[in-house]
């Protein structure tokens, strides 16, 4: 697969998503998203300024409020930044770590982070705990109740590798199943818990992309360097015959029939990748 750019907008830079390693400011440009099926195109290293430490996370946790329930009871939700600059802590403990997130994709859109804990500080005020769309995978934050507003996410996604299929829930419900392409076994596609950062359409459905992609928050873990990271996506392809086989560098391919189930699934849905 070759070329992952935006429909309808002329090519722009993207900058490297960061390494939970070092301490640097995430910031996001408008125009091309790479993903681990992707090509190249031309990356921008992002201001110096920190970044918080991983935390793995496998399967959309069941967030449990505290006694001030922070979190609607038995409910999935997103926290859905106020602003594009967020200050977060990767320590909830440690004003020190402070660092400060660009919320936004390239789209210009502020994405929606999954919530996997709530938590009141000494003031008591509610802190919530984020999964955070950089490297490496899993990896998760402190962001101040008042930096953000809580979205419910009542749809959701699993990717079973090893059966290579795909199943949608609404409301809890399986709305779809599906047969799906993943990553060879030398580009497996990443498991864990992700969330849909970016939608992108495109004009051919007969592209590489088919005629939209659902670009997620994780990365594949082979292909570190490839433009943009080489971020993961569920994106429509016309061979039927990559249904139920391993062909795709680290993407899941839905076969473009089936993949308009999914053209409605909000920004921050659930990804549970598994094998």
């Amino acid at each position: 697969m070759v070329g992952f750019t935006y429909a309808t907008q002329s090519p722009v830079r993207t900058p490297i998503m960061p390494s939970m390693a070092g301490w640097r400011l995430v910031v996001v440009l408008g125009g091309v998203v790479m993903l681990a099926a992707c090509t190249r195109a031309a990356e921008e290293t992002a201001p110096s300024s920190p970044t918080p430490t991983a935390s793995a996370s496998i399967g959309v946790p069941s967030p449990k409020p505290d006694e001030g329930r922070l979190l609607p009871r038995g409910e999935t939700v997103a926290a859905h930044p106020r602003k594009r600059y967020v200050e977060m802590r990767k320590r909830l403990d440690d004003p020190a770590s402070v660092f400060v997130l660009d919320t936004r994709n390239p789209f210009m859109h502020r994405v929606p982070m999954l919530v996997t804990d709530a938590r009141r500080d000494a003031d008591a005020e509610p802190w919530y705990r984020v999964l955070l769309p950089v490297k490496p995978n899993g990896s998760a934050a402190w962001v101040r109740g008042t930096e953000v507003r809580l979205v419910p996410r009542d749809q959701k996604i699993v990717v079973d590798l090893s059966e290579r299929t795909l199943d949608h829930y609404v409301d809890g419900d399986l709305a779809d199943h599906l047969s799906v392409g993943v990553g060879t076994p030398s580009a497996p596609t990443a498991t864990g818990t992700f969330y849909v950062w970016i939608r992108v359409r495109y004009s051919s459905p007969t592209g590489p992309y088919g005629p939209f992609a659902l670009g997620l928050s994780g990365f594949s873990e082979v292909l570190s360097e490839w433009p943009g990271g080489g971020r993961m996506a569920i994106h429509g392809t016309s061979d039927p015959s990559d249904r139920g086989h391993a062909v795709s560098h680290g993407c899941v391919r839905v076969y473009n029939p089936e993949l308009k189930v999914l053209r409605h699934v909000p920004l921050g849905t659930p990804v549970i990748i598994k094998r």
